[in-house]
């Protein structure tokens, strides 16, 4: 399976908000109502995350959507 950079990249700054906030892909998979698996291919690069989806996950980490990729780009 290709991975895109784009999506590797967003799933590394996913990553990175939610072990900043000590919450496990389970924990972060309740609070925003996706599948814990669903969340561990979207931090490995392997998921085309919609952006319904991106808010949802914003929502649980309480940041913005545009968080994920200022801090993506500072990295």
């Amino acid at each position: 399976m290709n991975k895109h950079p784009h999506q590797i990249r967003f799933g590394q700054a996913l990553s990175s908000h939610r072990k900043k906030q000590g919450l496990s892909q389970e924990q972060l998979a309740f609070n925003s109502g996706l599948d814990r698996s669903y969340i561990g291919g979207v931090e490995r690069g392997e998921r085309n995350i919609s952006l319904i989806n991106m808010y949802k996950l914003a929502d649980a980490l309480q940041i913005k959507v545009a968080d994920f990729f200022t801090d993506a780009d500072n990295d």
